[in-house]
């Protein structure tokens, strides 16, 4: 299997939506009542969420870069 970047906001937004997805289940199976408008804000609060996890490993992602990128390169040679 090929390697790849970790995403947490892939995650964070994959456990809302799965969790979104357990609560009708128990809905449907009887387990409980859930009104319509619960998951709504479940959903909306899981995007939110998993946006500032996206952006801030993006940041720090764009930090370390360029930080990687400055300490790496060799001086230049005098003439």
């Amino acid at each position: 299997m090929l390697r790849h970047e970790f995403q947490p906001g892939r995650l964070v937004a994959g456990a809302f939506l799965a969790l979104a997805g357990i609560i009708y289940a128990g809905d449907a199976g009887g387990s409980w009542e859930t009104p319509w408008f619960v998951v709504i804000p479940l959903v909306v609060g899981g995007l939110c969420l998993a946006g500032i996890a996206a952006a801030t490993t993006r940041g720090i992602r764009r930090r370390r870069r360029s930080h990687q990128g400055t300490a790496t390169t060799p001086p230049d040679p005098q003439p």
